[in-house]
């Protein structure tokens, strides 16, 4: 059974290869809406719409996407879930990260949400995972 998704009640999550444990809630009343990330000390935010977006992208695709998870500073490689996810063309015109500074790793972290809510599968290797729509 997957967590209700509040500060309070966070989805326990890890990242794909299954390495490191983080948290992530929804916060609807910040400005805009987010997604919070909790990685040990560190707080990251992402739009929450980030969820229905990512989906209906992944579903466009047909097929497997490498996610390509990279920092903000580190340009993301093509076709993969990181580039979309800070992509001009995406539906928030940019980065769905809203810290500057600690903006990317939308390929690390988004994915095992869209899993742990039955919106995608994910591969669980030790590099080079891929996500695919439900």
């Amino acid at each position: 059974m997957t967590a209700a998704g509040t500060k309070d009640d966070p989805w326990m999550l890890r990242t794909p290869p299954g390495s490191s444990p983080y948290t992530m809630y929804r916060d609807p009343e910040a400005d805009p809406p987010a997604l919070i990330c909790q990685v040990g000390a560190t707080k990251l935010s992402y739009h929450l719409r980030a969820v229905e977006d990512l989906h209906a992208w992944l579903k466009q695709q047909e097929d497997w996407v490498p996610l390509g998870a990279a920092d903000e500073n580190k340009t993301a490689a093509d076709g993969t879930v990181e580039a979309w996810g800070r992509s001009a063309g995406n539906p928030v015109g940019g980065w769905y990260g809203l810290r500057k500074g600690y903006r990317g790793r939308f390929g690390m972290y988004l994915p095992p949400l869209l899993e742990e809510l039955g919106l995608a599968e994910l591969t669980h290797d030790a590099r080079n995972n891929r996500m695919r729509s439900r």
